[in-house]
């Protein structure tokens, strides 16, 4: 019964908000250059889906998304495992990530792209800065969670150092490291547009600021929707990828499917 009314508490949430919405807008009669209706959002999604350009727009927006995604990973883990095995140099530079982490990543964006164009570089490095932080502070949680009795058992059986990270630190962080990486999905998405929005000539960012400049609102809440799609999709992924790979937590049988 719990099953069946998740199943239908979606759709039916959706339908409320739609009819809200267009209650709104036929009620209080505000211009469609301010918010148009659902049914006037819908036309201009189907209409922008029939352009090649768009799919153009999307993949590099995707692109960007997941490159950024792939170098946080990357180097997030690795820093994380490192500094969540060697407790005095994460001591020493504690300080140094909570500055970090302090300092509006937007900020730095005017600074990424002088350094790295208007191209895809400065866009795929903004998702990266924005996800790499989840990455990192999860996987330090994670490493910094193993229990110490399975440790001892580590040095009793005098493993190598490859192996206690293979088998039993990596494992071990798991779920917290996934919880790091859904978190990193959806910033490294808000990164790549971001850097759109900013100094963009393609992706999807930059077709809603051309929606936004010839005052076609109804199209900008259509790339919204296209936006909203690929963060969800690759929100998704990581879901998927958690009940793959930690069947045995409750995180992994927890899942919005």
């Amino acid at each position: 019964m719990k099953r069946t009314s998740a199943i239908w508490g979606t759709p039916v949430a959706i339908i409320v908000l739609l009819l809200v919405w267009q209650g709104y807008v036929t009620l209080s009669g505000v211009s469609p250059l301010i918010l148009p209706g659902p049914g006037a959002v819908l036309r201009a999604l189907l209409r922008i889906v029939q352009r090649p350009a768009t799919w153009q727009a999307a993949w590099v927006t995707l692109g960007e998304t997941v490159g950024g995604f792939a170098i946080a990973t990357v180097t997030g883990i690795a820093t994380g495992v490192i500094l969540g095995r060697v407790a005095w140099l994460e001591r020493a530079l504690q300080p140094v990530l909570v500055g970090v982490q302090v300092v509006p990543k937007i900020a730095l964006v005017p600074l990424f792209i002088v350094w790295f164009g208007f191209g895809m570089g400065s866009k795929i490095v903004i998702a990266a800065v924005l996800a790499f932080l989840p990455v990192l502070s999860n996987t330090i949680l994670g490493v910094k969670s193993v229990e110490q009795g399975h440790r001892d058992v580590m040095t009793t059986l005098r493993a190598p150092l490859l192996n206690r990270l293979w088998l039993l630190d990596l494992p071990s962080a798991l779920p917290a490291l996934l919880t790091g990486l859904e978190v990193a999905i959806v910033l490294a998405n808000i990164g790549a547009v971001v850097g759109e929005f900013l100094a963009g000539n393609d992706g999807l960012g930059h077709m809603a600021v051309a929606a936004l400049n010839g005052f076609e609102v109804d199209v900008l809440f259509a790339v919204i929707l296209l936006l909203a799609a690929i963060g969800g999709l690759l929100y998704l992924g990581i879901v998927l990828l958690r009940r793959l790979l930690i069947p045995w937590h409750a995180t992994g049988r927890a899942s919005v499917l």
